[in-house]
């Protein structure tokens, strides 16, 4: 009788610089690879959530890499575990998420020749965002490596929204014929779904990390101006401190904030379809995102969303159908926008519908879940492994 011979699945192995990032972004994309016949292994640094990152089926391996270091000698020790790690577990593709991970796993990749490289850019961060200063050496710097790391690693580059691939493009970090166009990570519908706040004031809710570029600035300016209007309503900030991150806000500061202007700060929360359901509007004024998942998880949520007009955020705020969009930095802008929406709860409603209608056609975890599918077998074909069909076809 002749004998069967079972191949195994293909490695697929995700670097992304933080287990909650990972847990909270990319677990549902992970998750899809799993069920159609990966073996998925995460790769990052383990502060919380290793056991349930285990308990969901996949490979772990805590490695030290950190966002916020710029010590030489604690990076190259970074990049040889990463080379460590790459030869450890043999993958057959990578998917690296966020600009470290990117530049890092891409030249580890490289080292290792693992055959197929996927690098996510989540957004471009502070490095890219529109400033004056970002025309610095260390922007240059970054550009430089970037581009050799992408050109060496053959990757494909995948982006969130369009100005985040004109940038990469017109700065000539990746050519246009390399870069995917896919819109964030995919909303779980069947868990953010629509619920009316609870009777009571008004909630007006930022959800995000605690960081000046989040636009937490604004949002208090706009309080501020709205407590002097009196309107009626509760202004609450939800979201970690995000130490990590150079525009993070002190806790002391939101302390303060808490202090005189009673604006309520709930801190990190994971039941975020709950706590979203309190809200009657959902703001985020931020200076620039990739794809901001927690606006469109408001929008399944059924809410109106208040957000800057900015890459990323204009992407999911539809103006005047799914919400309202304001001029980046602009407190007075946007406390007329919370004004108004407070003020008209008919509004209110439709946007929330159209939101949560634009989230189930666009943005389920399952058809963004297909494009990372199809884009994985593109590129193991594309890398000559013969695993590239042996992955299920997500249904």
């Amino acid at each position: 009788m002749a004998s069967t011979v079972t191949q195994a699945p293909a490695r697929l192995l995700f670097l992304i610089t933080e287990d909650w990032t990972f847990w909270e972004i990319r677990r549902d994309l992970a998750r899809i690879a799993l069920d159609a016949g990966y073996e998925v292994t995460i790769a990052t640094r383990v502060t919380a959530h290793a056991e349930r990152i285990r308990q969901d089926g996949f490979h772990l391996v805590p490695i030290m890499m950190l966002r916020e270091s710029r010590n030489p000698l604690r990076e190259l020790l970074t990049f040889l575990e990463l080379v460590r790690v790459y030869r450890r577990v043999r993958p057959q593709i990578v998917q690296h998420v966020a600009m470290k991970p990117v530049l890092y796993g891409s030249f580890a990749a490289w080292v290792t020749r693992v055959p197929a490289v996927i690098n996510v850019f989540g957004g471009l961060g502070y490095a890219f965002t529109d400033r004056p200063q970002d025309r610095s050496v260390l922007r240059s710097l970054l550009q430089r490596g970037l581009r050799r790391a992408i050109a060496l690693s053959r990757s494909v580059v995948v982006v969130q929204n369009p100005d985040d691939r004109d940038v990469l493009v017109q700065e000539n970090v990746v050519a246009s014929s390399q870069v995917r166009l896919i819109a964030g990570s995919g909303v779980d519908i069947n868990r953010f779904v629509p619920v009316d706040p609870p009777a009571g004031d008004p909630i007006v809710m930022l959800v995000g990390r605690m960081l000046w570029d989040k636009g937490v600035g604004e949002f208090v300016d706009a309080v501020v101006r709205m407590k002097q209007r009196t309107v009626d309503a509760r202004y609450v900030l939800v979201g970690r401190c995000d130490q990590g991150n150079p525009t993070a806000i002190a806790e002391a500061q939101l302390r303060r904030w808490t202090q005189d202007y009673g604006i309520e700060w709930w801190g990190h929360r994971e039941d975020l379809p709950e706590v979203i359901g309190r809200a009657t509007l959902i703001v985020l004024p931020s200076y620039r995102e990739g794809l901001p998942k927690v606006l469109l998880e408001a929008a399944a949520c059924g809410k109106a969303v208040i957000a800057t007009n900015v890459p990323g955020c204009r992407e999911v705020v539809q103006h005047q159908k799914t919400g309202l969009l304001v001029p980046v930095r602009d407190p007075v802008a946007l406390a007329d926008a919370i004004a108004s929406l407070l003020n008209n709860h008919e509004l209110r409603a439709a946007m929330g519908a159209s939101g949560r209608e634009f989230v189930v056609r666009e943005h389920s975890k399952e058809k963004i879940g297909r494009h990372f599918l199809d884009l994985y077998q593109e590129r193991l074909a594309l890398a000559g492994d013969s695993s590239a069909g042996r992955s299920r076809t997500f249904a």
